[in-house]
C-alpha cells in the first residue's frame, strides 16, 4: 500500500564512505533491533569508528568482492551513506566481478553523481538485492517541518527560500547540484563540484571582496534533492558545519526539504544555530 513503512530484513547492510553518517545510520538501526554491517570503502570510511560495528573493508571497484560478502553476511537490504570523493574510472582498480559488469559500470560513469549511484544500484539490485533510503533505514535522520531553531524568517527570507526552490527544480534535469544561496530575489550562488561548504566559503568571499554588497544577516542557503532524483541515493545534508558556513557567508539561515534532507548531528547544528542567531527551517515537500 503507498505510505506502508518498508518491512527491512536483518543485518542490513551499510555501504559507509566518509563523514559521521554511516555511523549514525547505524545507531539508528540498533536503536530499533535492526543488525548494521558496514562495509566500509578504503580511502572514505574512518577505520576507528567503523571498529564499533560488525564491518568488512572494500575498496571502489571491488563489485565482485563486495556482492560476495553481503551475501556471505546475509545482507539482502543495502544503503549507500556518506560523502565520497568520486574517483576517475582510469583511478579504480576493478576486480573480476566488475569487469563482468563494465557496460553499466562505464554508462553509470558518463553522468553526474546521481546518475553513478543509481547505475551502481540498478547492478546491485540485478544482483538481487535491495537498495534503500534513509527514509526507510533511518528515519529519524530526517529533518523535520517548520523551524528547527529559536530565529524565524522574516517575509524577505521567505521569498529568497521560494526563489531558492524553484532555481533547484529548474536545475535538476541537469545534475547540477542541491544548493543555492539567495540574497534579496538575487541568485548569488549554485552549488557546484566543491559542495556547499565550497558554495559557502566562496559567498564570504565575494562579500570580502563587495562583489555581494547586501547587508550582513541578508539571505538564504537553500538545499534540496534535485527533481526527478532518486530519493534512495545521495540526499543533501546539513549540520553544524553547514551553520558555520551560513554564518561566515554573511547569510540569515537556510532552509531544507523537510523529510527529505539528513541532519548530522542535529543538536549540535540547532545549538550552532542558535548561537549565531540564525534560522533552520523544514518546508514540507
Amino acid at each position: 500500500m503507498p505510505g506502508q513503512a518498508l518491512q527491512l530484513s536483518s543485518p542490513v547492510g551499510i555501504i559507509a564512505a566518509g563523514g559521521a553518517m554511516p555511523f549514525a545510520v547505524a545507531d539508528s538501526l540498533k536503536a530499533r533491533g535492526i543488525e548494521p554491517v558496514l562495509f566500509a570503502l578504503k580511502g572514505a570510511c574512518d577505520p576507528d569508528r567503523a571498529e564499533r560495528f560488525r564491518h568488512h573493508w572494500i575498496s571502489v571497484g571491488q563489485l565482485g568482492r563486495a556482492t560476495r560478502l553481503f551475501r556471505d553476511v546475509g545482507c539482502r537490504d543495502l544503503v549507500f551513506i556518506g560523502s565520497l570523493v568520486r574517483p576517475a574510472l582510469s583511478e579504480i582498480r576493478l576486480d573480476w566481478g566488475t569487469l563482468r559488469v563494465i557496460g553499466p559500470v562505464l554508462a553509470a560513469f558518463r553522468g553526474g553523481d546521481d546518475h553513478l549511484l543509481v547505475g551502481i544500484g540498478r547492478i546491485l539490485e540485478r544482483d538481487g538485492f535491495r537498495m534503500v533510503g534513509i527514509k526507510d533505514v533511518a528515519p529519524d535522520l530526517l529533518a523535520p517541518e517548520g523551524n528547527l531553531a529559536r530565529a524565524a524568517p522574516d517575509a524577505a527570507a521567505i521569498a529568497d527560500m521560494a526563489r531558492g526552490r524553484e532555481v533547484i527544480a529548474a536545475l535538476g534535469p541537469f545534475d547540477v547540484g542541491q544548493a543555492v544561496v539567495v540574497i534579496d530575489g538575487h541568485v548569488v550562488g549554485i552549488e557546484d563540484i566543491e559542495g556547499t561548504d565550497g558554495l559557502l566559503q566562496r559567498i564570504a568571499r565575494l562579500r570580502e571582496q563587495r562583489r555581494i554588497r547586501a547587508p550582513l544577516r541578508r539571505g538564504v542557503l537553500v538545499k534540496a534533492p534535485k527533481r526527478g532524483q532518486d530519493l534512495r541515493f545521495d540526499l543533501p545534508t546539513v549540520g553544524p558545519k553547514t551553520v558555520e558556513g551560513v554564518a561566515g557567508a554573511g547569510l540569515a539561515g537556510m532552509a531544507v526539504m523537510a523529510g527529505h534532507t539528513i541532519l548530522a548531528e542535529p543538536q549540535a547544528m540547532v545549538q550552532a544555530a542558535d548561537r549565531a542567531g540564525l534560522f533552520v527551517q523544514g518546508w514540507s515537500a
